[in-house]
């Protein structure tokens, strides 16, 4: 046979072959096609995302708060799975990530199909426990950023994929939806005494209830657990968690989360990392990529920098992301009931002290001025104070030290038991007032002031005298301010700062760096809020940015000296500055009116009568967030037997406003020095305890008789007959007037001088 007819042989049974082949593919697809009954898995497949959007996620989220905050704080809440399974709140925490990854919002209409299917995907493996953290290789959904994938990856960019420390996006999802289901669970379970990673509460609130409560304290503790955000048995927290919720899918959840092994950074790739953003830093400007989110401006920046010690450090737990500070304020939740504890056993109160002299939350002194603590002997009330900002907490203790030893070493036997962490004497401080203690970058001290008191004496005198005592000082430290701005090479030296050029806006126009230095002397004034010298750290800080940004002016625009650039640009900087070299260019005055050229902002506060005194706003005792207290007002009007009781005492007592009791006991005040006011249905009388008892209870009978006829003309609006029926005993009335102004002095002034006279 010749070598052409083999080759034609071999190509005939080559195409018999491939058709024998297609012909059983195709009847092996026939065979897959054929009518089978549906399984479970392929029905929850063919679901279609769109018919289980049909509840507003801020509804669940609402109802779930409403649920949490009604029930009993002591028991477990029983079932989260239902609200894990609300597709409404997975879409809605995948537009805050979509928010947090590309910085805008997706609205709801505008997110296709395709990521409605993987999402609820994501959420039926969550269901079925099929889910895994940190799974980059075959993940549910990607991150809006993330180009769709053409073809396979390549073994380097595998690698580099899997040994990348950027958390997964998926992973983010599932920890919102955790996040909005188990924050309502142990909110109303945490302590008020808790500041840190909660709504409603902040630095702000930590400060002014320091300010309202800590008067009067001699001693204080400083503790620093920041050591519970880097390394906790994962078995404490879910001992924790169980505490709050048994529900086994979400609890499966955070122990897988935990236990997972986080892929970890050498030093080495530290090193290199920040060489590269170093280099990248140094470059002159850099491009973008497509769908990535703008950087931080340098304003904001430049204020996270000043973050204070206490508030640096976030808690990460294993995958837990955003979760990981809620978990670290449920374990550290045991401290703050431990605490609490402490605070009502150690309370002694003292008669002959000025403050706290019958009960833990007695409000002797001033509330209008809880500041100052009037003088008192040496018996003093024993009595203990708390407040937690994250990892870190301050004790005010009224006592001797002996006490405040005790209480030290019951907190570290108590932190060794629970927490397995030993805390030595740099972790748990203990320092007296006079000494100064630095909480968030505030230094709480006291100094001895004389105010001038005055009161009405008897008589109606206005008696004025000279007090003594304590006022309580909270200021903001100015060398930690100098330190901040040294560390981000704004100002060089310490004890007499000079500042330097503000290099990184070197490439920006002038109206674009003043805006953004303004926003960050407007975001300091507000830290500083509650600082008693406000004014002089926002002046420095002021001082610091307008003396920077004459020094980069003057680089700029070759004016040599910041003499020059003021002489120019005035003292806040608002004027246009230009090259002397480019005379040819047009006017600042007609750029801006052609709409080419913004308008130049001058730098606030060159002057010190621009900057906002200290707030001295007084904080309530009791203070709750306004959430929350809406949240109590709701429950409290869904509750059917709050109408029962209301309804109850309507008919008992009668339908009366407000406003009329109010005008009854001030009438009661200005005729008869009394107030009256109902027990058991039997009206009563009670006086003001005075001297001049004795000679009213004379003449009660009468006195009750006029009171109710004045009182019954007022509420008929017939005061010219009042007016005569006064005056037709004004005999009898003039002598008792006398008695009943001594009384009300009394018992405004308070004073045993005047309540012996």
């Amino acid at each position: 046979m010749s070598v052409r007819k083999i080759i034609k042989h071999l190509h005939s049974r080559h195409r018999i072959f491939k058709h024998l082949n297609t012909l059983s593919s195709s009847f092996h697809s026939f065979s897959t096609l054929s009518p089978q009954p549906p399984t479970k898995h392929h029905q929850q497949q063919e679901e279609d995302p769109h018919s289980l959007l049909t509840q507003d996620p801020i509804e669940i989220c609402t109802s779930l708060w409403v649920k949490t905050f009604s029930s009993s704080k002591h028991t477990p809440f029983p079932n989260l799975t239902g609200f894990l399974s609300k597709f409404d709140l997975w879409l809605l925490s995948y537009q805050r990530c979509c928010a947090h990854a590309t910085g805008t919002f997706p609205p709801r209409n505008a997110i296709h199909f395709h990521v409605l299917h993987n999402l609820l995907s994501l959420r039926n493996a969550v269901l079925r426990a099929r889910f895994q953290w940190n799974d980059k290789t075959h993940p549910f959904i990607r991150s809006p950023n993330d180009k769709a994938l053409s073809k396979t990856l390549s073994k380097r960019k595998l690698e580099a994929l899997l040994g990348s420390t950027e958390p997964c996006f998926q992973d983010r999802v599932v920890q919102e939806v955790l996040l909005m289901i188990l924050e309502p669970v142990f909110e109303p379970r945490f302590s008020h005494k808790s500041h840190a990673f909660r709504p409603g509460r902040s630095p702000h609130t930590v400060i002014r209830t320091i300010r309202s409560n800590f008067a009067g304290y001699l001693w204080f503790l400083k503790g620093d657990l920041s050591q519970v955000f880097e390394n906790l048995d994962w078995d404490l927290v879910m001992g924790c968690v169980e505490k709050g919720t048994r529900d086994k899918k979400v609890l499966g959840l955070i122990k897988s989360a935990l236990k997972e092994p986080v892929v970890g950074v050498s030093r080495n790739e530290e090193k290199e990392e920040l060489r590269k953003v170093k280099k990248r830093k140094a470059t002159k400007k850099r491009i973008l990529k497509e769908n990535e989110p703008k950087p931080d401006p340098y304003w904001l920046r430049t204020f996270f920098s000043f973050a204070p010690r206490e508030a640096a450090k976030v808690p990460n737990y294993g995958h837990c992301g955003i979760l990981s500070p809620l978990l670290a304020n449920v374990c550290l939740n045991e401290l703050d009931h431990m605490m609490e504890g402490m605070i009502v056993e150690y309370f002694r109160p003292c008669q002959f002290d000025s403050i706290w002299k019958y009960s833990i939350d007695d409000g002797c002194h001033n509330p209008a001025w809880p500041e100052f603590v009037p003088s008192s002997g040496k018996e003093k009330t024993r009595k203990m104070d708390y407040i937690r900002y994250g990892g870190h907490f301050l004790i005010g203790i009224r006592g001797p030290r002996e006490d405040a030893v005790e209480i030290r070493k019951k907190i570290v036997e108590f932190c060794e038991s629970t927490f397995g962490i030993r805390l030595d004497n740099s972790k748990l401080e203990l320092e007296h007032i006079t000494r100064g203690i630095q909480f968030l970058d505030h230094i709480i001290c006291r100094r001895v002031i004389h105010p001038t008191l005055r009161y009405t004496g008897s008589g109606g005198n206005i008696v004025s005298e000279k007090g003594v005592g304590t006022l309580l000082s909270v200021t903001a430290c100015l060398q930690q301010c100098i330190r901040q701005f040294r560390r981000l090479q704004l100002v060089k030296g310490d004890k007499d700062p000079e500042p330097l050029p503000c290099n990184p806006m070197l490439y920006s126009g002038q109206a674009h760096t003043n805006s953004q230095m303004n926003k960050f002397l407007e975001t300091m004034a507000d830290w500083y809020r509650y600082a008693d010298n406000r004014k002089k750290v926002v002046g420095f800080c002021a001082y610091v940015v307008r003396s920077s940004l004459a020094k980069l002016y003057a680089a700029r625009y070759r004016l040599k000296s910041r003499a020059k650039v003021y002489g120019i640009a005035s003292r806040n900087l608002s004027r246009p500055l230009r090259e002397s070299s480019n005379n040819s260019a047009p006017e600042y005055s007609d750029l801006l009116r052609m709409g080419l050229v913004d308008a130049i902002e001058g730098v606030q506060f060159s002057h010190m009568s621009s900057i906002p005194s200290c707030d001295y706003t007084p904080f309530p005792r009791n203070w709750i967030p306004d959430h929350e207290r809406v949240l109590y007002e709701y429950i409290k009007l869904e509750n059917p037997k709050f109408f029962c009781e209301l309804l109850r005492s309507i008919k008992q007592k009668g339908y009366s406003l407000p406003q009329d009791e109010i005008s009854q006991m001030i009438w009661d005040y200005k005729t008869l020095g009394v107030r009256h006011f109902e027990s058991d249905g039997d009206k009563k009388i009670h006086y003001f305890q005075s001297d001049g008892d004795k000679e009213i209870k004379t003449d009660q009978k009468e006195i009750t008789e006029d009171a109710k006829v004045c009182w019954a003309l007022v509420r008929h609006k017939r005061f010219p007959e009042v007016s005569r029926n006064l005056v037709s005993r004004s005999d009898t009335l003039h002598i008792r007037w006398k008695l009943l102004i001594h009384d009300m002095s009394c018992f405004e002034c308070r004073s045993s001088k005047c309540a012996g006279t």
